[in-house]
């Protein structure tokens, strides 16, 4: 009988549910094969993966072609079919892997040639993404839509949860400044999954002349934006946990700065830090190490801010900016690549006039509040 009593307050408590339990029921639209694996039998199938592309540890082109689906192309974003290479850099192969074509989306081309769209007849998409618009897998989401809408080929999204799709905040693009790490007229902190976005791009005309991709997501299941998700593996070198992926919205504007954000350490995107930096509390020491070649201020005592064993908090800041920008007081703290990440002109300025957190806000909030509501109409998931 006690026996019996010792089980029962085990369960009340919690105590006999595993954590990743909660996690396993929700279902990425990848786990669905029933739903979209007879929309590739006896196709010639393309597939825009990487190492995320995971069901139930198994990579999507295993388990494809064990269910006899001809794969015949796999193309890749930045950091490689593995995942594993720097950001940045060059990736350059077109060559046979495993019986199909691999295809770098980021080398020569970022978008798939139409040479290189000969004899498919559906492409896939199943990448994780973390839901920051300089996050550039967004971006080679447009092109391989792009590509698909030019060559009359369908594109089926197998969608995954947004790590950081609970709330939508940061300056909307400026068009004009619009590059790879910005595509959109989005904020910072869009609060979409890859699904919604594409349905977004296609529906607001966003792809090259207007046109439209035949676009079909496999919506994920038992989720939706309230709810967490962590990330069953990191989604590139340089986010290895779910504090990075929250704090990598605000944190990584700082690549736009003098500051070095990490890489090289690890904890990248978890902590701040420059040579010269007057507060000598905090400190790390970047290395070059895999996916993080060539780290800034590699082998040199770097000192700063660090978040570095905190809980994640999924919100956008300015402080840490704003802080870090007055205590440097350097005419040399930004470079030309901040514009780009900020997708605006105007937050610089602000914040080289001393300007609140507050202040700054205000200024973007009527474009966000327009951009929040032409948002609604694609959500898949209240």
């Amino acid at each position: 009988m006690r026996r019996v009593i010792v089980i029962f307050l085990l369960i009340s408590l919690g105590c006999g549910t595993k954590p990743h339990e909660q996690k396993s029921s929700i279902l990425p639209g990848a786990r669905q094969l029933g739903e979209y694996s007879p929309l590739l039998k006896n196709k010639s199938v393309a597939l825009t993966v990487n190492h995320s592309s995971l069901i139930e540890g198994v990579h999507i082109t295993d388990s494809l072609r064990s269910l006899g689906i001809n794969i015949i192309k796999v193309f890749t974003p930045e950091h490689g079919f593995t995942g594993t290479v720097s950001d940045g850099v060059v990736i350059e192969y077109d060559s046979v892997e495993s019986g199909y074509e691999l295809v770098s989306l980021y080398g020569e081309n970022k978008k798939p040639t139409e040479e290189h769209m000969q004899g498919v007849d559906v492409m896939v998409f199943d990448i994780q993404d973390v839901g920051a618009r300089f996050y550039t897998y967004i971006s080679t989401m447009h092109y391989v839509m792009e590509a698909c809408a030019e060559n009359n080929i369908p594109l089926i999204i197998l969608d995954r949860p947004n790590p950081n799709g609970s709330y939508v905040d940061g300056p909307v693009l400026d068009t004009a400044l619009q590059s790879f790490v910005g595509m959109h007229p989005i904020p910072i902190v869009h609060g979409m999954t890859v699904g919604e976005l594409a349905q977004m791009i296609n529906g607001e005309g966003w792809l090259k002349n207007g046109i439209k991709a035949d676009l079909q997501v496999i919506k994920i299941k038992n989720w939706d934006h309230s709810m967490p998700y962590p990330l069953p593996v990191k989604p590139s070198p340089n986010l290895p946990d779910d504090l990075s992926i929250s704090l990598y919205p605000s944190l990584c504007l700082f690549e736009g700065t003098i500051m070095s954000v990490g890489r090289g350490t690890d904890h990248a995107f978890q902590q701040i830090g420059h040579p010269d930096y007057p507060d000598g509390t905090y400190s790390f020491t970047p290395e070059s190490r895999e996916g993080a070649k060539w780290p800034p201020y590699e082998d040199l005592t770097c000192y700063g801010l660090s978040w570095v064993g905190t809980k994640p908090v999924y919100k956008f800041s300015l402080q840490p900016l704003i802080e870090t920008y007055q205590k440097m007081d350097r005419d040399d703290f930004f470079n030309d690549y901040f514009k780009r990440l900020a997708g605006t002109n105007s937050l610089q300025k602000q914040l080289e006039e001393g300007m609140s957190e507050k202040q700054i806000r205000a200024s973007w909030e009527p474009e966000l509040s327009n951009f929040k509501k032409k948002r609604k109409q694609y959500l898949l998931y209240n």
